[in-house]
């Protein structure tokens, strides 16, 4: 396809911070990639170069954060030559691409959910995304209702299933008075911990633990938006150790 205008609208729920959720690109040096990079949307568009490689037309857009929260999230990209509106959650940013192309080329399939391996270094250290996507819209073509009724021709459907899975983790919301006590576990040599965690409080107490026999406590804090763990054990001339990150 050549196309002067561009509209691309999608709805995406991921608990994942890494993915690709859509994919094209052609032979004359021009791409669309709309992926997730450490849980915020990239756009990295390419409308283009020349054969002496003298117009550089490459142009990255990052918006949003923390989109690896399994909510529902609606894109928007609207083109029109080299003018960009790039909608996020009903927030939209302006923008216009590098180089002097308005044209996009597209040669190739269009990928939805990740990209094919084509060799380049570029392509084999992206992640497929995970997650579930609703309402995939490509300049008018409802993309997800031609996939379910198997009218995409050619297309190569991978593993899909026209549901979406709800995750098994259950998570925990604290306020700046609630907190949650477990037994412990005695006559274990290990002590072990593992959790996710998300707030937007620059301080706070994550978790604290008394060691048996009063041989000391551990404690796992933020302090000025960083992680602390402080192990303080009372039978050693080094009694404290304090780990910041």
């Amino acid at each position: 396809m050549k196309t002067l205008k561009d509209v691309i609208s999608l709805k995406f729920k991921t608990s994942e911070s890494e993915g690709v959720i859509f994919h094209g690109e052609g032979q004359q040096g021009d791409y669309i990639t709309l992926e997730l990079k450490k849980a915020k949307l990239v756009l990295n568009l390419n409308l283009g170069v020349n054969q002496l490689g003298s117009i550089f037309g490459h142009t990255s857009v990052t918006t949003g954060s923390l989109l690896d929260d399994h909510h529902w999230h609606s894109i928007i990209i609207e083109r029109h030559g080299r003018n960009i509106n790039l909608t996020l959650d009903r927030h939209m940013q302006h923008f216009r691409t590098n180089g002097e192309f308005d044209y996009l080329d597209l040669d190739y399939e269009i990928t939805f959910g990740g990209m094919p391996f084509s060799g380049k270094p570029s392509s084999n250290s992206r992640k497929n995304f995970k997650g579930c996507m609703e309402s995939i819209n490509y300049n008018g073509n409802n993309i997800t209702d031609l996939a379910k009724r198997k009218k995409l021709e050619p297309s190569n459907v991978g593993n899909l299933s026209f549901s979406c899975v709800e995750p098994h983790t259950v998570p925990v919301f604290f306020n700046a008075t609630s907190y949650l006590e477990v037994p412990g576990r005695p006559s274990q040599d290990l002590f072990s911990v593992s959790f996710f965690f998300r707030t937007w409080n620059p301080n706070g107490l994550l978790l604290f633990s008394n060691f048996a026999d009063d041989l000391g406590n551990v404690e796992i804090d933020i302090n000025e938006g960083k992680v602390s763990v402080h192990i303080n054990v009372t039978q050693v001339k080094k009694n404290r150790i304090d780990i910041s990150s």
